[in-house]
Parts: structure tokens; C-alpha cells; sequence
């Protein structure tokens, strides 16, 4: 099947689709089961890419030309790499290996990781060390203020691993740290939470600290939650994020996808009603990299006018920012993100997110 074929039939389905109910079942009606994909609308039948069977590896390992490009000049990149070994904190852009990082911390950007460097899930896409963590570092939000002011940060992403073996998974210290950064520097505040097993008591105390952004990844479409997330369950992603725009409903609430994992048109079109059925006001849509051998492989590297069209179709369901593209992830470019969502809040509409090489004072 020619797949620019099927996005814009997939365009001329999303154009067909009933406007979706922002939070009209989020109070009392259960969310879907991981078994039944589609949750507000069902696409019609118009020949979408065609079901694609559970993971496989691609038969080369070598990146198509679009995820090459020339490494940035060094520019604040020491600075920002002698500063968090100096204070001893964590980044998802190391863990993680993220493909930004070069660029990001180049520009002295980063997006931190707390609660320690050992995630308590065995999650088959994520580089981060998996296995049983230390004692959480009482002294951490301090140190994580004191980076933010150094950086001169404005925008500041906090991220961590998942907790299991902590009471309330980590969202006490999550608390204090936004907190401290606040306090020393007046930043605004992006959190990149897990789904702390579902408990939204301790979804209430991380807002407790009235972040600007709660962010949640979804990560991947309903049928690969189990290849993908393993422990994590889709229901349950959307609860928490659900629970978060109810209990805040000034607040903007995120999520974002890997693609490339095995999902078809129809499942991402599927996930993201779902997420705007639930109120989601930002998207992210990346390219999944696989970290190692030993992870997941990457089924299909998509190009970048696939990214472009599968940003619109988002856009045309009400998201009120979208950045798509094969080098997004969940915090790059975040400020940027934010700033035009609350532009597009005043406007009454939904904008393009325009992603800067250069620029910006923002962690990610």
C-alpha cells in the first residue's frame, strides 16, 4: 500500500470525524480497557495502512539520511556538562541518550532527571538503568534550584524514573523540587511524571506545587502498550492525565508518542481522540531510536513529510500545539511549546508549533 496514500486518506478521515467531548466522561465514566483501542470516535473505513504484525527488527541498522545531521559547535556544552557533574544531578538527556543533547546543552539547556538513576520498571524502549534504586538524595531540590539559576533558566523540565518502591512514588519529592526551583529562580515549571501506579493522591500532591505543565507520555498506541511500556497500562495513563486536567483545568496537560514501534495510522489517529477526550492540550510525535541491541528495534524509520501530515491531522483535532518531527521528544523546545499553546488559549485556537535551532532559555 502506498503510504502517502493513506495519509491523506487518513486527512480526509480525521476532516470526517465528529467533534470530540473534552471532559464530558472524565468524572464518572470508567476509561477504556487497553483492549478496545478506539475510546470517542471510530475512523471510518477508508483503506488505512494496513495492520502491521507486533515487533520485528528492520533488516539494516543503518539511519536513513534524515536523522543525520552535523554536530553543534561545543559553544555552552561543557559549561553545561562541568555544572551537572559538579552538583551531581541526573538528566534524561544522558540516561535516556537522547539525540538532543549536543544541540540542547550546547545552547546550556537540559531536562533533569530526579529521584536517582535507576528506574524500578523494565520498560523495553527507555536507555535508562533499570533495577533496585538507592536512598532519594534529601538534598536533591536544592541542588536541582541551584542548576536551574546557574543556567539562568526560564523554563525548566523535571522528569524522573519510576519509583514502585517508594509509598507515593516519588510525588512528595517531586513536590519540593519544583518548589525549590520556583523559589530560587521563578521559572516556569514543566513535570514529566510516571503514572505512580495509577494513585491520584499523589498525582494531587505533585500539583500541590501548581506546576504550569503536567506532562505523561503515553508513549506508544493501545495494542504495543505491552512490548513498549510492559508495567504501564494505558488505562491508566489516560487516568492520570484525565484526573490532572480535572483537578487543574487551567493547567496544560501533555503527552507524546514514539513512532516507528509497529502502529498504524489508524492506532495513532485512535490514541490521539483519546487523549483529546480526555482534554490533552499538547503532543509531541517522535521517532523511536532504538537505544541498544538488547531494546526494542525500530520497525520503520518515518520521513519527515509523514511527520508534517501526521502533525496536522492532530492539529485538526483540536490539540492546541503539536510538534511533530523525527527529532522531537517530550521536552525539546518545551518553552516554545507552551508559548504558543497559551497564545493559541487566547487566540480561541489551535497553532503550529515552529521549532527553533537556535534560541530560547529552556530546559529540554
Amino acid at each position: 500500500m502506498n503510504r502517502g496514500a493513506s495519509l491523506s486518506q487518513s486527512k480526509d478521515a480525521a476532516r470526517l470525524l465528529p467533534a470530540l467531548p473534552i471532559l464530558s466522561t472524565v468524572d464518572s465514566t470508567p476509561l477504556p480497557s487497553a483492549s478496545a483501542a478506539t475510546v470517542s470516535f471510530s475512523a471510518p473505513t477508508v483503506g488505512l495502512i494496513e495492520a502491521v504484525p507486533e515487533p520485528i527488527a528492520v533488516r539494516s541498522r543503518r539511519l536513513p539520511p534524515w536523522l543525520k545531521r552535523p554536530i553543534p559547535r561545543s559553544g555552552g556544552m561543557g559549561f553545561t556538562s562541568e555544572l551537572i557533574k559538579e552538583l551531581g544531578l541526573e538528566t534524561i538527556c544522558v540516561s535516556g541518550k537522547c539525540p538532543n543533547r549536543s544541540e540542547c546543552w550546547t545552547r546550556r539547556t537540559a531536562s533533569f532527571m530526579i529521584l536517582g538513576d535507576t528506574c524500578t520498571r523494565p520498560c523495553g524502549f527507555c536507555a535508562v538503568k533499570r533495577g533496585r534504586p538507592d536512598a532519594v538524595a534529601q538534598d536533591e531540590p536544592q541542588r536541582l534550584a541551584e542548576a536551574c539559576a546557574r543556567l539562568g533558566l526560564q523554563y525548566v523540565v523535571i522528569t524522573s524514573v519510576t519509583r514502585d518502591d517508594l509509598p507515593d512514588g516519588g510525588a512528595s519529592h517531586f513536590k519540593r523540587c519544583v518548589e525549590a526551583v520556583r523559589e530560587r529562580t521563578g521559572a516556569t515549571v514543566e513535570v514529566l511524571t510516571p503514572d505512580f501506579n495509577g494513585d491520584l493522591t499523589a498525582v494531587d500532591v505533585v500539583l500541590e506545587a501548581s506546576p504550569e505543565v503536567f506532562n505523561h507520555n503515553l508513549e506508544t498506541v493501545a495494542r504495543l502498550q505491552r512490548w513498549v511500556r510492559r508495567k504501564s497500562q494505558y488505562t491508566i495513563s489516560l487516568k492520570v492525565l484525565a484526573h490532572a486536567k480535572r483537578a487543574r483545568p487551567d493547567l496544560l496537560t501533555k503527552s507524546g508518542l514514539m513512532l516507528g514501534l509497529g502502529e498504524t495510522t489508524e492506532e495513532i489517529l485512535e490514541t490521539l481522540a483519546d487523549l483529546r477526550s480526555i482534554g490533552c492540550d499538547l503532543l509531541t510525535l517522535g521517532q523511536y531510536l532504538q537505544p541498544s541491541p538488547k531494546h526494542l528495534p525500530v520497525q520503520r524509520y518515518l520521513p519527515p513529510e509523514e511527520f508534517d501530515e501526521l502533525g496536522e491531522l492532530a492539529r485538526q483535532l483540536g490539540f492546541r500545539d503539536v510538534a511533530s518531527g523525527p527529532f522531537v521528544r517530550s521536552s525539546y523546545h518545551a518553552d516554545e511549546m507552551a508559548k504558543h499553546a497559551a497564545h493559541a488559549q487566547q487566540q480561541g485556537e489551535a497553532t503550529e508549533a515552529v521549532l527553533p535551532s537556535t534560541g530560547g532559555r529552556e530546559s529540554g
